[in-house]
């Protein structure tokens, strides 16, 4: 049989810092004291930006609401118009009435029907 190569052994691998990498602090409290200021100053930020999406809503709803009232205004003054306008209508055929544009000719301007031989008709 064959003798298996025989390897050197490997030396274990060491880490060496050369430098730190990060400064030590001098007090853990200032670090703290930093860390919570980062804290507040971002729940804050968060809290801001909150009441600004509130208010934005509030102001979103009022103009819907607004806007609602502004259109049933106008379906009013529609339904009104209209209800004038079959008024007026209704006025307009009663004044182009034949037989009462007669007795007005009659009455108010003592014309008679014409006679057989008044009338020409052009063409």
């Amino acid at each position: 049989m064959r003798a298996a190569a025989v390897r050197p052994p490997v030396a274990p691998r060491v880490l060496t810092v050369r430098r730190a990498l990060a400064r030590p602090v001098g007090d853990p409290r200032r670090l703290l004291r930093a860390m919570r200021g980062l804290l507040v100053r971002r729940a804050l930020a968060l809290f801001g930006v909150l009441i600004a999406l509130c208010l934005f809503h509030v102001w979103l709803r009022l103009q819907v609401t607004h806007l609602g009232y502004e259109l049933s205004e106008a379906q009013q003054m529609r339904t009104r118009l209209e209800h004038e306008q079959r008024q007026l209508d209704v006025e307009l055929a009663m004044l182009r009435d034949r037989g009462r544009l007669r007795e007005l000719g009659r009455q108010r301007l003592g014309l008679v029907e014409p006679g057989k031989g008044q009338v020409l008709e052009l063409r």
